[in-house]
This record gives structure tokens, C-alpha cells and sequence, in this order.
């Protein structure tokens, strides 16, 4: 079987790949304050692509009446054990309730008090239906005469030149195109990488899962290869999620102000520290682990009129979870809610993984931007910190390419690009073995030997060396898959993403010799946090098939940070 690809050249000034939450955010700035073009490239479509495809019920990074930018970073701060990039956290702070605003304007509909304040759902946080998000978002982008979008085209790899980024690979999943896209700047806003380890429901149902399946780390693999710095990719992020529907809790614990209870009744959270994001899990963990389980969020016995609030709120953004509570008719009132971690993921909106970058939010690679879940340094930014992070990386790279020329990608290059591609889909053997057994076979060492759920999210340097060498392996054998469609080539590069990423991810659990982040980083080698020598980022780059570990200082709110070297 075999097909070819026909290779089409698209110019743009700027390039924006994916167009989930900051990508429509910052091609809405480049519109609105240019008339530079702007073309999105989106591997679904931008309607109900992303995070926010089947909607939010709250922004949960707001500063609410009685807090400041301050007092944001202080939370971020103490949340994540210090290890943060003050610049970029604090940046995002001071911009949050400007970007509300914005939205809002847009048609988000935010609820409000008789006195027409936002209702607020705790200290950062505020009450949306926010079913249409997206939707509304997509429209706004669509009335923009300078903006166009390639919907179903996935970009697989950056066009590179004396290290700078003018452009981007990609192919056609309707059509047999294969595309080369010049632009003057790249902004990658793919998001973060679902489907490394094992989740926690197998077969039909692997894919109920916190984090977008869709997001497969391709943002961060393109990044990877090009050589670009990362950082921070051993600060996993673990949900504690209502068991089996992955639902959030957040809206629970926050909204009723449930506590954590094992199956005795008792709360235990305070028993294991503060309640950090971090140690709400850890302390499920510990309990499940002394027998105590199954856990839950106390909701027996609230009152009616709280239960039909949440049912809205679930409704809004996890419909399974109210689904279950109408089927079985034993909602939160009658009984406690089951939670449970979920496998890690590797996102930067709610940890620090992701791209190294400056103060502007360009990556150590000139003309190549980041932000939202594809950036580093600044967790706990969830949906408006990347609203913020897309304006921000969208105004730097207007500035950068003021006076810039587009460099024409050379021929010859992109015919070899063509043919790399070309590969997977010309063959006449039969297939030794399928995308989905490599990609089963990459979640299982990962679960099993790089902190998955089976081994309590525990890791230790034997076992990451085993996954090492296997997680290699893998690799090695994807470069031999086959496609008999442009789906199933999708799903290639998706898998062969996911392993560079995995890559990455042993690379740094492996460097930080210590713990910090009980569950997201546990070392059983190294127990304890180590200030003295790893209050530091581990930052890697890779190069000729190794990965380059470096250790950088950290910074502070009111630096402006360049990169030196």
C-alpha cells in the first residue's frame, strides 16, 4: 500500500500552532492590535478543540476582592514548594482580571451576586457557565479579517535555521497534502501530554481520563527535537479526580467546602502537611496504602438546594459524573463522593513543565514562542493565566518581527521532510506491530518503572533506568510503523510524541535527587527535600540523541529574564 502526499507552501506572518485557549487568545491580540497575518493551525477543530472542549464552570485563577497579584504569587509560591519562575507567575497575576473582563465581553457568561459582584468560589476563584467557551472564543476568531484557520492539519515538526524558527511541518488529515508553512514568527500553543503512563480506566474506557487524550505532548516533542531547553518536566501533575468518571473535585472540595475523609469517616489531609496541591494526594495515597481507603469528599447531608448546584456545575464541564449520580439515584447528598488520583500528565498550567522561556515568553529557540499548558515555570495559571500568556507572547512576537523579512525554507529540505513522512505510508510488508501495542507497551513501563499508579506514583534510579533503556527501545521500533490512512499517521507521530516526551520526563525524575513534590516527584532514593542543592530548576536540552541536564538558579518577580547562552 502506498499513497503521496502533495507538498503545498503557505506564507504567514505569524504561526500558531494550536488553537486551544491561548492559541485563539493570542491570535486575538495579534488581531486586534495589528494587521500582521495570522494563521492557526489546529490538529481538530477550533469550535471544540483543546481543554475547554466540553466547557469549564469556573476560572480558577481570579484576583477576588481582599487579594492582590501579591498575594497570587505567594499562593503559586508556597503551592509548588518555590521552585517557580516568579517573573512569569507574577506577570500573569497582574493580568488576570483584565482578561475576565475581556472574555466576558465576548459573551462568557459569569455569574453574579444581587449586587452584580462575581460570585466567587473561594480566594482565586469565580463561578462561569462556561459550557460555550470555546464556541464563543472560535466566533471571536473567525470575525477577524487578518486571521485564518487550517483546521485538521497536524504540525509535526519546526522548520529550524541557524537556530532560529521561521516555520513549521505539517499534513493534511482530510486531504493528501503534506505542508510547509513559512512565517516571520511560530507560536506553539499545543497544550501539555495526556496518555504517557497507564490511566487508571483500561480498554474501551482508556480514555476517560482528566487531562484532553487529544493533547499527546506534540508542542513539547517538536520543542525537544529542535533542541529546544526545557524544564521541570519531573513536576508531573497527578489529579484527584471522582473515581472512575475522572471528574474534577475541585468544584466540591471548593464549592461545599468538603473535606477529604478515609473510610472510617476521619479527615485526614492535615495529618501529611498543608493542604498543597501535591499533599492532597499524597495523603490519599498514604491512606489508601494503610488500609484506611477507600477515600472520599464528605458531601453526605448537604442540603438539597447545594446538590442541584453541583449537578449544574458537573453539567457544565463533566456531564458523566451527574449522569452517574441521576442513574444510580444516590447523589451527593445520600453519599460521599469516591476520589482517586489519576495517572501523572506533564501540563504547565497547573505545574511548572514545559518550554524554558524569557520574560516575553519566547523559548531559547529565536522566533519561537510559548504559552499556556506548552510553557514552563508558571503552574497554577489554569484557563485565564493562558488567556494572559497567549497576549503576552502574542505582543512580543508583533515586536519581534517588525522590520522582519520571512526566510524562504529550502527546497531541498522540505522534499526530505516530505520523505521522512513518506515513510510511514510506503510499504508492501505486513506489519510486525500495531500504533496501539506500541503505545500499551510505553504506558505499561512507564506506569510500572517510571511512577505510575501501580507503584504509587514512587519512582527510584533502578527503575528509571530500566525505563530508560526501554522507553529508547520503543522508540526505536515506532520508527518502523506503518499507515493505511492519514489517521493512522496521525496516530503515529502522536505515539512517537508521547516517547519523546516519556524520554524527557525519566530524564529529569532522574537528575532531581531529591523530593519536593510528595506524588509529582517522589524519589524513594533521595526521601527528603534538598534545598541546598536543588532549589534549582532542572532544565534539559537534547542533542544527538542525548538529553543534556541543566541546572539553573531561580528567579524572581521583578526580574526581567533574557536567555545568556
Amino acid at each position: 500500500m502506498s499513497f503521496n502526499l502533495e507538498l503545498k507552501v503557505l506564507e504567514t506572518d505569524i504561526l500558531i500552532i494550536g488553537g486551544g485557549t491561548s492559541g485563539c487568545y493570542a491570535a486575538l491580540t495579534v488581531g486586534e492590535n495589528s494587521s500582521n497575518q495570522v494563521l492557526i493551525a489546529e490538529k481538530a477543530n477550533i469550535k471544540r478543540s483543546g481543554c475547554l472542549a466540553a466547557g469549564v464552570n469556573a476560572l480558577n485563577a481570579y484576583i477576588v476582592k481582599g487579594e492582590t497579584p501579591e498575594t497570587y504569587l505567594d499562593y503559586v509560591r508556597n503551592d509548588s514548594e518555590g521552585v517557580i519562575r516568579e517573573d512569569l507567575v507574577y506577570s500573569i497575576a497582574k493580568r488576570l482580571n483584565e482578561v475576565t473582563s475581556k472574555v466576558e465581553a465576548l459573551g462568557l457568561v459569569i455569574q453574579k451576586d444581587e449586587n452584580g459582584d462575581y460570585v466567587a468560589r473561594g480566594k482565586r476563584n469565580i463561578k462561569i457557565n462556561g459550557e460555550n467557551i470555546k464556541p464563543i472564543l472560535a466566533s471571536a476568531v473567525e470575525q477577524k479579517d487578518n486571521i485564518k484557520v487550517l483546521n485538521r492539519v497536524n504540525i509535526i515538526d519546526y522548520v529550524v535555521k541557524d537556530n532560529r524558527v521561521i516555520g513549521a511541518y505539517g499534513f493534511s488529515l482530510d486531504s493528501k497534502v503534506f505542508y510547509t508553512i513559512q512565517a516571520k514568527a511560530v507560536l506553539c500553543t499545543t497544550g501539555g501530554a495526556a496518555g504517557l503512563y497507564r490511566p487508571n480506566n483500561p480498554g474501551f474506557s482508556r480514555h476517560k481520563m482528566w487531562y484532553s487524550p487529544f493533547n499527546t505532548g506534540a508542542g513539547y516533542a517538536m520543542g525537544i527535537r529542535a533542541g529546544a531547553e526545557m524544564t521541570t518536566f519531573e513536576m508531573r501533575f497527578i489529579a484527584l479526580r471522582c473515581k472512575d468518571t475522572i471528574a474534577p473535585t475541585g468544584t466540591i472540595a471548593q464549592g461545599v467546602r468538603a473535606q477529604q475523609i478515609n473510610g472510617r469517616g476521619e479527615a485526614y489531609e492535615r495529618k501529611y502537611g498543608l493542604p498543597t496541591t501535591p499533599n492532597r494526594m499524597f495523603s490519599t495515597v498514604q491512606e489508601n496504602k494503610a488500609g484506611k481507603g477507600p477515600c472520599y469528599l464528605e458531601t453526605k447531608g448537604i442540603s438539597k438546594e447545594t446538590e442541584e448546584d453541583l449537578y449544574k456545575a458537573y453539567l457544565n464541564m463533566a456531564p458523566a459524573q451527574a449522569l452517574r449520580w441521576i442513574e444510580s439515584g444516590r447523589g451527593p447528598s445520600v453519599e460521599n463522593v469516591e476520589i482517586e488520583g489519576t495517572e501523572p500528565y506533564i501540563v504547565g498550567g497547573h505545574t511548572a513543565s514545559g518550554y524554558w522561556i524569557d520574560t516575553d515568553r519566547m523559548t531559547t529557540l529565536e522566533g519561537l514562542y510559548a504559552a499556556g499548558d506548552v510553557a514552563g515555570g508558571s503552574p497554577q495559571k489554569f484557563v485565564t493565566g493562558c488567556f494572559v500568556e497567549g497576549e503576552i507572547a502574542a505582543l512580543s512576537a508583533l515586536e519581534y518581527i517588525k522590520g522582519k523579512e520571512p526566510v524562504a525554507v529550502d527546497h531541498a529540505q522540505m522534499i526530505a521532510k516530505l520523505e521522512e513522512v513518506q515513510q510511514f505510508l510506503n510499504h508492501d510488508a505486513a506489519d510486525l506491530y500495531s500504533i496501539e501495542e506500541i503505545e500499551e507497551a510505553m504506558q505499561k513501563v512507564m506506569d510500572v518503572y517510571a511512577g505510575g499508579i501501580s507503584s504509587d506514583y514512587v519512582v527510584n534510579s533502578c527503575k528509571l533506568a530500566i525505563a530508560k533503556r526501554r522507553i529508547k527501545g520503543l522508540l526505536d521500533m515506532g520508527q518502523a510503523l506503518k499507515a493505511k490512512d492519514l489517521h493512522e499517521l496521525k496516530l503515529i507521530y502522536e505515539v512517537l510524541d508521547r516517547l519523546y516526551v516519556c524520554q524527557t520526563v525519566i530524564a529529569h525524575l532522574q537528575a532531581r535527587k531529591e523530593t519536593r513534590w510528595h506524588c509529582f516527584q517522589e524519589n524513594a532514593d533521595y526521601p527528603e527535600r534538598d534545598d541546598q542543592h536543588y532549589f534549582k530548576y532542572v532544565n534539559s536540552r537534547y542533542r544527538f540523541g542525548d538529553i543534556e541536564i541543566i541546572l539553573r538558579d531561580i528567579v524572581k518577580k521583578d526580574e526581567i529574564y533574557e536567555h545568556q547562552d
